[in-house]
């Protein structure tokens, strides 16, 4: 059966807060799995505010060490062991982060009551995660920083028709499909007896801070959804770039040359109270662009084609 995928904007600002724009975190929920991607400043209240528990957060992916990305870790994680916490959290990121972590998940007079396991990705590898895959890329930004890509394995498509003439029972199928082979009721079966092609799993990437990249669209192509930072409109460019960001015109390009199915505009520059000149013109080169809004949540349809 496919997964359950829904995204849910946490916080959408960089740099610093504003009243109406929290700091970066995306929830991406996967079945009962829950990865939070970025943890910036006040990331804990807003979760408040949805319908995620910090408490039932599995994984933290940060992108990079600057404070915007990552500060609300340490008021999240006190609150996780005043509440009793007992499973581990697991927090990834890039080099660095074993070192940055045990020093500031410390601070205080403070020490965690729960297990938190800190590893370090490598860019440009793959690990798997079981129900969904999380490939990196290195990006191109003023310190150590990565992409993340989200990946659902692609998955059996079972005919029914032919379960049926089968007879095998419906509650039965998903085991033929985990296991490739079914032992029921004296017989035998394969799951190349009622295959009907393969349904892609679906990809979702999000970039983080970096300069447009070459290699993004690539890591991107296809998505079924990229979330790409788009920190200021294209009049400057020059200097957004400066300090390893991307303009919502430059990643627009991106997610056109990628073909992704949808692409949200995210990480806004705090000079902007409306985001209107930064839509416009990533709609201009993407129509299927959209402006992620605090809270915003957005479910991953299932793919239909083989």
């Amino acid at each position: 059966m496919a997964s359950n995928i829904k995204i849910t904007f946490i916080g959408t600002g960089g740099s610093w807060p504003s009243p109406g724009r929290s700091l970066p975190a995306v929830a991406v929920q996967i079945d009962e799995i829950i990865n939070l991607f970025d943890c910036g400043e006040g990331s804990q209240k807003q979760l408040m505010k949805s319908g995620i528990s910090f408490m039932a957060i599995d994984n933290v992916f940060i992108t990079h060490f600057h404070g915007d990305h990552f500060l609300g870790l340490l008021g999240m994680v006190q609150s996780m062991s005043f509440n009793n916490r007992e499973k581990p959290l697991h927090i990834y990121g890039p080099k660095g982060a074993i070192r940055i972590l045990s020093s500031a998940l410390n601070v205080g007079y403070y020490r965690p009551k729960f297990e938190i396991r800190v590893g370090e990705l490598e860019a440009d590898r793959t690990y798997d995660f079981g129900k969904f895959r999380i490939s990196t890329l290195k990006n191109d930004h003023t310190v150590p920083a990565m992409s993340y890509r989200i990946e659902e394995p692609d998955m059996v498509k079972i005919d029914k028709e032919k379960a049926d003439a089968l007879k095998i029972p419906s509650r039965k199928l998903e085991e033929l499909r985990s296991n490739g082979v079914l032992h029921f009721d004296g017989n035998t079966y394969t799951i190349n007896q009622v295959t009907a092609g393969i349904r892609k799993g679906r990809r979702i990437v999000y970039t983080g801070d970096t300069r447009p990249l070459e290699g993004m669209a690539d890591f991107a192509r296809g998505a079924d959804v990229l979330i790409h930072e788009t920190s200021t409109d294209s009049t400057l460019e020059p200097k957004v770039n400066e300090f390893g960001h991307t303009s919502a015109r430059q990643a627009a390009e991106i997610a056109k040359k990628a073909e992704v199915d949808r692409f949200f505009l995210y990480h806004y520059s705090p000079r902007y109270d409306s985001i209107e000149s930064l839509v416009n013109e990533a709609t201009a080169i993407f129509p299927n662009s959209v402006a992620s809004k605090e809270l915003m949540e957005y479910e991953i349809p299932v793919r239909r084609e083989n």
